[in-house]
């Protein structure tokens, strides 16, 4: 799933690419994917794309003044940038992977598309980005908290760090991934309870995202739509590296499985030297 970083540095790259041309078309195929009706897609051909920025992993595209275009890209959803398209005639519903088309006066645009059978690729036409529920549910942003802020937010949600952290409504932006590299980062197991990290784990937890995420949108923003997966890949140190060596101490890199995701840990660096069950199998070893 695109987290805080690719979002951030796709919406770097349509800033760089788009803004300024004028929406010729927007099409849908997917008609599942587009979760609003007013206003309606066809209002939006003549609108110039004036902005793009981001609300934690929503992407938002400004239409004119008063117009937004948020995506969710959700876990298997992406921005395609294409400097001409194949044909210009429209998409037909039910075109592949593709869910929405958006063509500009240059001959260039993008597609948002989405992989595999389970569809939540989300798009919303508003005139407020608080009009979309997810926005309006999202905790304060990942790079944008203060640490004491941080620190009472997870407080204030007791549970194991691994799930406070993705929480939304807890702090916008990190996900599976990013969670793994921070919880590596500040050697805490991703069992660990938020409500007894001491305050120099909550230091650690704090450097160690502030870290992780600032360093991963440098990496990311001035990348191409199509490059920035390698590069997320490239930079992970133990998410979905499972049996390789950790880098940090060569200890191997285990997982931990659930029902329809996973979580990989070092348990030298993170567990002392004790290996969390899985799920699947047994009780959790904290």
């Amino acid at each position: 799933m695109p987290e805080l970083p690719e979002v951030e540095a796709l919406a770097a790259y349509l800033r760089e690419r788009a803004v300024g041309h004028t929406v010729q078309r927007f099409e849908v195929a997917s008609f599942s994917a587009l979760k609003t009706y007013d206003p309606a897609p066809s209002a939006i051909a003549g609108t110039p794309l004036s902005g793009a920025g981001r609300h934690g992993k929503f992407l938002d595209v400004s239409l004119g003044d008063d117009l937004h275009m948020v995506v969710h890209l959700a876990r298997a959803g992406w921005l395609h940038y294409r400097d001409s398209f194949k044909s210009p005639a429209p998409l037909k519903p039910g075109s592949g992977p593709i869910a929405v088309r958006v063509r500009l006066d240059d001959g260039s645009g993008f597609d948002l598309t989405e992989a595999g059978t389970q569809k939540s690729l989300a798009v919303y036409l508003v005139r407020d980005p608080a009009e979309v529920p997810g926005v309006a549910r999202l905790g304060p942003d990942a790079l944008a908290v203060s640490r004491d802020e941080f620190a009472d937010r997870l407080r204030g949600r007791n549970g194991q760090v691994k799930g406070v952290l993705v929480d939304q409504e807890v702090l916008a932006g990190i996900g599976n991934a990013y969670s793994d590299e921070i919880l590596h980062a500040a050697r805490l197991s991703p069992f660990a309870l938020t409500g007894k990290l001491t305050e120099d784990q909550l230091d650690a937890l704090y450097a160690a995202m502030r870290e992780i995420e600032t360093d991963a949108v440098q990496r990311s923003v001035g990348q191409k739509a199509a490059e920035l997966k390698g590069e997320k890949r490239a930079g992970m140190r133990v998410h979905a590296r499972t049996g390789l060596p950790c880098p940090v101490c060569g200890d191997t890199v285990r997982e931990v499985s659930f029902a329809d995701k996973s979580l990989q840990y070092c348990a030298t660096c993170q567990t002392g030297g004790k290996p969390l069950a899985d799920r699947r199998l047994s009780k959790l070893v904290r």
